[in-house]
Formats: structure tokens, sequence, C-alpha cells
């Protein structure tokens, strides 16, 4: 019996771990990210109503668009990882706690 828990408690205790610090990085960075886009898209706009720049709203649109569907495509990944379950489970777990504390 000590043979099946012993890996089983490692792989929980490694993915809570792996997953709080994951969660909180990825919640700092994406602050981060967002808030430099923001500033990105503030001053796009400033520039185009000032006549500095001229911009194409229906391509940056649809480039926009582009990224979300592939952000859309990227979860795909996740049928191959169903099978580490014990792990995955830990570590969404873990990940779901940095986030919220991140």
């Amino acid at each position: 019996m000590s043979d099946i828990i012993s890996p089983i408690a490692y792989q929980l205790g490694i993915g809570g771990i792996g997953g709080f610090v994951v969660g909180y990085v990825i919640k700092k960075i994406s602050k981060l990210i967002l808030f430099l886009i923001g500033l990105f898209f503030i001053l796009l706009l400033y520039l185009g109503t000032s006549g500095v720049i001229s911009i194409n709203y229906d391509k940056l649109f649809n480039a926009l668009a582009g990224l979300l569907s592939f952000a859309g495509q990227a979860a795909s990944w996740l049928v191959g990882i169903i099978s580490l379950l014990p792990f995955v489970g830990s570590f969404i777990v873990g990940f779901m706690l940095g986030f919220k504390l991140g």
C-alpha cells in the first residue's frame, strides 16, 4: 500500500506547490501586461485623434480577433494532461490559490 500512496502524495505535493507558484506569477505578470496594453491603446488613440498617425480600425480589430481565436485553440492541449490527473488536480488547486492571492 505504501508503494502506491508515496508516489501519489509526491505528485499531489509537487503539483500543489507548483500550481500555487505558477498561478501567483501568472496573475502578477498578467496585471503588468494588461496595464502596458492599456497604455499602448491609450497612446494609439491619443496619437490618432491628434492627427500624428492614421489608424485602420478594421485591421486592428481583425488582428485582435485573430489573437483571441488562437487562445481558444491553445486549450486543446489539455486532453493530454488528463492522464496526469493527481498532479493536474493538485496543480489546479494550487494555481487557483496562487491566482487568488496574487
